[in-house]
């Protein structure tokens, strides 16, 4: 894990104030709901999620595989297989997304909203060099010759610090390190620039200096060109020093929502203290053993009344039969809970605006 999860970024008002930033919100997703039908059994991947992000600004959703996170942005982009049923709302700068054909996606996919994917070397075609691959990403949403888009595809690899990057387009995936295919991968990304880029688990592959040296990259972009980004992760610590906002998802839901220095200093729901709790500490002794959540994630085709939950908390009881609200308890801090985890620090430390 990179970075300290114990240095903790510092809350901003929910409008940003910072370079690039917007007093709109750039995707207001509203109750969003993804479900797969499949042999008679439904899964409910997705249940009635609510978030918003602004220009200039991260937001991190966190959770355990399963969860749902990765199944919620792919619905932003289209990506889902037919047997996935999609409802509820995502607006992209006034461009409702949930419904779109596929001619509709393709004037949105790629250009006004990317992704990064989590492996770079699944993302590139290993037959063609890393210049032909920018190229046509340029190309394809851009009417410019190619001689020009050349010119672009060396100047994209300059902004993502690419070393050589002359040289490196005339080479092939394979002949790159993982962190130069994950930089071409973000090149690409940004071949159009997009108004939301969205990384899922996009350094998971990646050693834990690149790791931080992508991250890094990704947050002085953003800085840079104004875009919102949405990063998909289980490790808390990228949450911690790189997102404004986090928002913590189990079985297909928001469980807690808050500015991140408010979450991670006060941390409310059981399953996000679950989570703090089994990051490794360099105050662990030698050979302890690790601290897990307990039980197993919910079958989403056939989740527990009341509270998904339940069969894992500590601080269950007969209440938690009753599935609780995702609200606004405290200022700007939203959690789904009957019995929340005691109000107090969690994670010491502070950090004088997030990355």
């Amino acid at each position: 894990m990179s970075g300290d999860a114990g240095s903790i970024p510092d809350a901003t008002a929910e409008a940003p104030a910072m370079a690039g930033g917007g007093s709109q919100p750039i995707l207001n997703v509203e109750d969003l709901r993804v479900t797969f039908s499949r042999h008679g059994r439904v899964v409910h991947a997705v249940n009635g999620l609510n978030y918003h992000v602004y220009p200039g600004r991260t937001l991190a959703i966190i959770g355990e595989s399963g969860s749902g996170k990765s199944v919620s942005v792919r619905a932003l982009m289209g990506l889902l297989p037919p047997s996935a049923h999609i409802e509820g709302s995502a607006r992209l700068d006034g461009t409702e997304l949930v419904g779109l054909d596929e001619k509709s996606w393709r004037a949105v996919r790629g250009q006004q909203i990317a992704m990064v994917f989590q492996d770079p070397a699944s993302s590139l075609n290993p037959t063609m060099s890393i210049g032909a691959q920018l190229i046509e990403a340029i190309r394809m949403h851009s009417p410019i010759k190619r001689g020009e888009a050349a010119e672009k595809a060396i100047e994209l690899l300059k902004l993502v610090r690419m070393p050589s990057p002359e040289k490196r387009v005339k080479q092939y995936p394979h002949q790159l390190s993982g962190g130069m295919r994950q930089r071409v991968v973000i090149a690409i990304a940004l071949s159009s620039d997009p108004k939301l880029l969205i990384a899922d688990e996009a350094t998971t592959a990646l050693d834990v200096t690149t790791q931080a040296q992508i991250m890094e990259l990704l947050a002085d972009i953003q800085e840079r060109l104004g875009m919102a980004v949405i990063m998909i992760s289980h490790d808390l610590g990228l949450a911690a020093c790189y997102a404004h906002k986090v928002l913590v998802m189990y079985a297909g839901k928001a469980v807690e929502y808050a500015q991140t220095r408010t979450l991670f200093s006060n941390v409310r729901m059981p399953y996000t203290k679950a989570l703090l709790d089994a990051i490794p500490q360099l105050t662990t002794p030698a050979h302890a053993q690790l601290t897990v959540v307990g039980g197993h994630p919910p079958d989403l085709a056939s989740l527990p009344e009341g509270c998904s939950f339940r069969p894992r908390c500590p601080n269950a009881t007969e209440q938690c039969g009753a599935e609780p609200p995702l609200e606004e308890h405290e200022p700007e801090h939203s959690y789904a809970c009957w019995h929340p985890a005691a109000s107090g620090g969690s994670l010491a430390g502070t950090k004088e605006e997030p990355r």
